[in-house]
């Protein structure tokens, strides 16, 4: 998922707003942040839940496990921090690989972000139905139709471009403060709390555990290398403000996402709220604790899923316009066939909306519209791409003679091949890596049919720039 899941409003900003005043500039970069984060903070809203599934409800590992996942995240958000240093117009993983190791890697981390993309809008559309589903739960009857209506309603809303964008970053502070609120009033003065039990039989012991659970909730890293390709949208901008858009954008994103996993978590221990119905789920219950049934909840309830919608949206505008900057312009020859570049007057590719509507609703039926039953295919994709990232900054490391930092980014692409392999050990999750494989195979054949055109490393920045 190097190409930016929250497509950001950036593009469509002023250039005044860019090359004027400090005050200016800073409204550019809240707009830019806030709507590039959306996806990663939106991931709160299923990972630390996945994490306690694979625990078989041990709330006594819960907090260790996530405390792990958030170190894996400042691992691979430093790697990103060198990549939008290396390449500050954009590109992403892709860029990487493609300089390190010829233009052919470029298609595997491209050919995992389009997997990417269809289970984002999945698992984030499917999250929603579930938020609504926990605040009326006289909807649970009808998942799958309410997530394919939400479904149609997002790819609809696309038809009309960028014009939205900076809700985005609205949804992001909305939820955000939102859910202080409720931590706030969870640690203080809690409603009421739950009945599990602090410790559960895990089935194996405690580090064990811990290690087996903690890829299942690497959901919560998808969306991190998405200011290192969304800085292509800065046109306005020169290298070094788009360095400290992207690497700024990094730190708020690290800040936010960890402070609220680690509280929300600790605060599920705190309250004792173990695995939900089938009917809630556990941010839900931990937000009900906490807050009561009063507005607070409704509230709480209400950002979430928005801010989920709001994900499903942003890979509904990057995905279709990954497809489009494949299948070339006039000037510039593709590996896709020209009808999925077709646009209307807001600039959508259409045809490329519809073949994500249809994925994304196959797998959301197959899934029967639980969003825990995607989290498990969905952490492998994009871990491939920042496993190539990863290696690819290693060797650019080792060639300018960095031997210290080769040896970081070496080991820590160890550590994201390790959560790659646990998740894959899991049988189903193959599934994600043979989908990443076929695409990228798929499209390398098409660009040697082509006569391999060049500039390839360079589609992801340029799917952001358009």
């Amino acid at each position: 998922m190097p190409l930016s899941k929250t497509a950001a409003v950036a593009a469509a900003a002023p250039v005044t707003a860019a090359r004027g005043s400090g005050p200016r500039r800073s409204v550019l970069f809240f707009a830019f942040a806030f709507a590039v984060i959306a996806d990663p903070v939106s991931s709160v809203a299923y990972a630390i839940e996945a994490a306690l599934r694979a625990l078989h409800g041990d709330l006594a590992l819960l907090l260790p496990t996530m405390s792990l996942v958030i170190g894996l995240v400042v691992v691979v958000t430093a790697n990103y921090w060198q990549l939008v240093r290396r390449f500050p117009k954009g590109g992403g993983a892709a860029a990487a690989a493609g300089r390190a190791f010829g233009p052919r890697w470029t298609f595997l981390p491209i050919g995992a972000l389009v997997v990417d993309f269809v289970l984002t809008i999945g698992i984030s559309i499917a999250a929603a139905a579930s938020a609504v589903i926990a605040l009326f739960p006289g909807l649970a009857p009808w998942r799958i139709p309410l997530a394919l209506v939400l479904l149609v309603v997002v790819a609809a809303l696309t038809w009309f471009g960028h014009g939205g964008r900076l809700l985005f970053a609205g949804m992001t502070v909305a939820f955000v403060v939102i859910c202080v609120a409720v931590l706030v009033l969870g640690f203080t003065s809690p409603h009421t709390a739950g009945h599990a039990a602090n410790s559960a039989d895990p089935g194996r012991s405690a580090v064990l555990a811990v290690v087996l659970a903690f890829p299942v909730a690497m959901a919560l890293a998808t969306g991190v290398e998405a200011p290192s390709t969304a800085i292509a949208q800065l046109g306005q901008l020169d290298d070094t403000h788009r360095r400290r858009f992207g690497r700024g954008t990094l730190a708020l994103l690290l800040v936010i996402v960890g402070g609220l996993t680690l509280a929300l978590t600790a605060l599920a221990v705190r309250l004792h709220i173990g695995i939900p119905g089938a009917d809630s789920t556990q941010i839900a219950d931990i937000a009900h604790a906490a807050a009561g049934p009063g507005w607070l909840y409704g509230a709480f309830q209400l950002t979430s899923s928005l801010l989920l919608l709001a994900a499903a949206s942003s890979s509904f505008q990057a995905g279709p316009g990954l497809l489009k900057a494949l299948a070339g312009t006039a000037d510039q020859p593709g590996v896709l066939p020209p009808v999925l570049g077709r646009t209307n007057r807001h600039h959508t590719p259409y045809w490329s909306v519809v073949v994500y509507l249809a994925a994304a609703a196959l797998i959301i039926v197959a899934a029967a519209g639980q969003e825990q039953e995607l989290v498990l295919f969905y952490a492998v994709a994009v871990f491939v791409s920042f496993l190539v990232g990863l290696v690819a900054m290693a060797r650019f490391a080792s060639r300018a003679n960095k031997k210290a930092l080769a040896w970081v980014n070496a080991l820590a692409a160890a550590a994201v091949a390790f959560t790659l392999a646990v998740n894959l050990l899991r049988g189903w999750p193959m599934l994600s890596l043979a989908a990443t494989l076929l695409i990228a195979g798929a499209l390398y054949a098409r660009w040697t049919r082509a006569g391999r055109p060049t500039g390839i490393e360079d589609v992801e920045s340029r799917a952001e720039a358009a």
